[in-house]
């Protein structure tokens, strides 16, 4: 289930976000608990991104943001999960990314950047049938459009067969 990001969960994100391990691919962050919250609220006035709270039987499991739209794709990124997590959370809430944007949002396709060094997350996405579009000295630059959104969400239904569940 994904749940809407609050200041009560700033210290979580922050948590996340400043993990050694998590955020070696990430854009920093000031490890100020205090500039998160900033960030909350100002986001919470936003009306243009959704940033969640992946939730497993109740517990945070990890974040996830869509951002940026344009025209009809949306960005997606933020993306960490617990390492104490189900073994399926990554598979299920990509899914639920893809099925709220497009089915709840009108989204079309989606555009997101990966550090190249992260290989298993460009694994992952370009499984899901995303494609290369760009690269920068850091960064792969991804597009994936609905019919390939459409085909992964086919092939990877078990894991989301209870469909989207989002709190706002």
């Amino acid at each position: 289930m994904f749940r809407d990001a609050g200041i009560k969960d700033a210290e979580f994100i922050l948590k996340l976000r400043t993990d050694i391990q998590k955020s070696q691919y990430l854009s920093p962050v000031s490890p100020d608990l205090q500039k998160q919250q900033a960030w909350l609220k100002q986001y919470a006035l936003s009306g243009n991104q959704a940033y969640f709270i992946i939730e497993y039987q109740g517990a945070p499991v990890g974040t996830v943001r869509l951002y940026d739209p344009q025209s009809t794709s949306f960005c997606w990124g933020s993306w960490i999960l617990v390492n104490e997590r189900p073994r399926q959370a990554a598979m299920e809430s990509a899914l639920m990314v893809y099925a709220y944007a497009v089915d709840h949002l009108g989204f079309q396709a989606a555009h997101f950047d990966v550090r190249k060094a992260n290989e298993r997350v460009c694994q992952f996405h370009e499984r899901f049938g995303a494609m290369r579009a760009d690269e920068n000295e850091t960064d792969y630059f991804y597009k994936i459009n609905l019919d390939a959104i459409a085909a992964s969400r086919l092939r990877y239904k078990q894991f989301l067969e209870e469909g989207v569940g989002v709190i706002f």
